[in-house]
């Protein structure tokens, strides 16, 4: 491969018809820390800061930083991620509990070595590609663009779709069927102990635990058992939610013991877990068959929904954002085509203390009923959206209160967290990408616009587009990637060398194959960084591991993991 491509060359191999970009990290990167208070962080013995630090502002993922990313999924109550390029492969990093990241014997896998995982590994046939992914709490299931489902993690009440067993610790192809016929999943969603899954002919299964409705097949199956236990039904294989016949649903969505359901007139369906009314019902009674949203299931145009969104259960705060149309006809899909812009509300605020209680229904969230929402998302406490800014530019707005890792990315002299929207400026004038086309449902290609920000439990990750020097501009993460002192070409440390965007190796112009006559324009990624896209970085960078990226042991006696606040590398001129 020659050694003068540039990055905007190279991504011109990528398909026309998907968006991608680059993914920027904030937030807890400590990952068997994260949440527990119980565990300790690891730390350098020798300068005593952290070896895994929470990044205070948006960092780029300098591992991931030549991988062209089309979507990134987690939920609310994962500290993992997946990340998916244009390629169709899966790059998994975080938290691995219980084997969710299909591996076994890690704790975790570093950001800064993420596991590459092809379809084609886990026994799909040539040519298929990875086009969804959900994270539970300590399950992950990845979905392949011929419809199959593989599914790893805990898989104690038979969340993975499998016989129920402590785990499942290597990929699974799980079998969903309907009638004797084959189902073609095209998406995915988790909670703690159970799993839903979407198809192309808009049918929803799920399975898992249902001790809270959250299967939504009408029964919790509470009985008592030995010993004087309580005991709930488990579905360990994929069962059809016969509530939902008749109804095609465009989209899923679950929060840690409940979950929505979108169809393709813009009704929301949702069922499972009420405590706190987070179901928008009006009442705290679990729901346990899928039940339309009286403000989303009128024949009033300007109250059907465009998105769904769910968030987690605590007693900080719990919420749904939806994307609710202004007025407008036509079915979902017509409606994102035609680009109109939703307000934005929310349910169930739920602050500790007596200052907040929750919202019953749904209600405007009054800080942002003046902003046209393109999309929005919800963490462990974060919440984040994409609204237009004063110049008609992609402003990203986030808020969420006992924010304690730096997941909002407001920044390093910024407070951690926030109770109000607020705008996030280390990401004023980087776009985060808006709508990503790459599943299709019954034959036709749909906007996948929810899954360009993934904000997790203590960690969010977003998908932005490296399109100017304001991005380049951004830190990286880690900040020291101990770099060659001299040209890689020549080993001369004299003149003025132009520095790789991932790993800061140092050429000169004239040491390259063929040489340069002058820096290029946008990103520039050294040869050999060209050559192994996604491979580990820093202290990882010269560990022998597999190409599946499973996590190195963590450089603790090395001085240079101090972590220091500073801007990205730049191209000497």
């Amino acid at each position: 491969m020659s050694a003068t491509k540039s990055a905007a060359t190279n991504d011109k191999t990528a398909s026309d018809s998907q968006q991608w970009g680059r993914l920027l990290i904030c937030g807890g990167t400590d990952w068997p820390r994260l949440g527990r208070k119980d565990r300790t962080g690891s730390t350098n013995p020798e300068t005593g800061e952290p070896l895994n630090p929470d990044l205070l502002e948006p960092h780029i993922l300098r591992s991931l930083v030549n991988v062209r990313i089309t979507s990134v999924h987690t939920s609310c109550a994962s500290c993992h991620f997946v990340a998916i390029d244009v390629d169709g492969n899966a790059w998994l990093f975080g938290r691995n509990g219980f084997s969710c990241l299909g591996v076994s014997g890690e704790e975790y896998i570093s950001e800064n070595a993420p596991r590459m995982v092809k379809a084609s590994e886990l026994g799909a046939a040539k040519g298929t590609k990875f086009v969804h992914a959900a994270c539970g709490r300590n399950h992950t299931l990845l979905v392949g663009s011929d419809g199959s489902v593989w599914s790893a993690g805990v898989n104690n009440l038979g969340q993975c779709g499998h016989s129920t067993c402590p785990e499942v610790p290597q990929f699974k192809a799980v079998n969903v069927t309907h009638g004797g016929n084959k189902e073609r999943v095209v998406q995915a969603s988790a909670g703690i102990s159970f799993s839903l899954v979407l198809t192309d002919a808009g049918k929803v299964f799920s399975f898992g635990s249902a001790e809270k409705g959250q299967l939504g097949n009408g029964t919790t199956g509470e009985r008592i058992t030995t010993g004087n236990k309580t005991a709930f039904d488990i579905e360990d294989r994929p069962i059809y939610v016969k509530e939902l016949d008749g109804k095609k649903i465009v989209q899923i969505a679950s929060g840690q013991q409940h979950s929505l359901a979108l169809d393709d007139t813009g009704v929301v369906y949702v069922w499972g877990y009420n405590g706190y009314c987070r179901l928008g019902l009006g009442n705290q009674v679990d729901i346990l068959k899928p039940k339309p949203v009286p403000q989303f299931s009128g024949s009033n145009d300007a109250s059907l929904a465009s998105a769904i969104s769910a968030g987690p259960t605590s007693s900080v705060s719990t919420l749904y954002l939806l994307n609710v149309l202004t007025a407008i006809s036509g079915k979902t899909v017509e409606r994102a085509s035609k680009n109109i812009q939703p307000e934005f509300l929310i349910i169930n605020v739920i602050h500790t203390g007596s200052s907040g209680s929750p919202y019953s229904t749904f209600r405007f969230i009054q800080d942002i009923m003046g902003c046209k929402i393109s999309l929005a998302r919800s963490g462990g406490v974060t919440h984040w959206l994409i609204t237009p800014d004063d110049d008609g530019t992609p402003m990203t707005v986030c808020y969420g209160q006992n924010a304690a890792n730096g997941e909002l990315g407001l920044g390093v002299d910024e407070p951690k967290s926030s109770t109000k929207p607020t705008k996030n400026i280390p990401l004023q004038e980087i776009e985060i990408i808006e709508w990503v086309f790459n599943y299709a449902l019954g034959g036709e290609w749909r906007p996948n616009r929810l899954y360009s920000i993934a904000p997790g439990q203590n960690t969010t990750v977003l998908l932005a587009k490296p399109n100017d020097d304001k991005f380049s501009d951004l830190p990286r993460h880690p900040i020291d990637v101990q770099p060659p002192q001299e040209c890689v070409g020549c080993k001369r440390d004299d003149g003025d060398p132009l520095e790789c965007d991932k790993c800061d190796a140092p050429w000169h112009l004239e040491c390259l194959n063929p040489p340069l006559s002058a820096v290029p324009d946008g990103e520039w990624f050294c040869p050999q960084c060209l050559d192994d896209p996604g491979a580990p970085v820093g202290l990882w960078r010269d560990t022998k591991t597999n190409r599946k990226r499973q996590r190195p042991e963590s450089p603790m006696n090395d001085a240079r993991a101090e972590v220091s606040k500073g801007g990205s590398k730049k191209k000497k001129q």
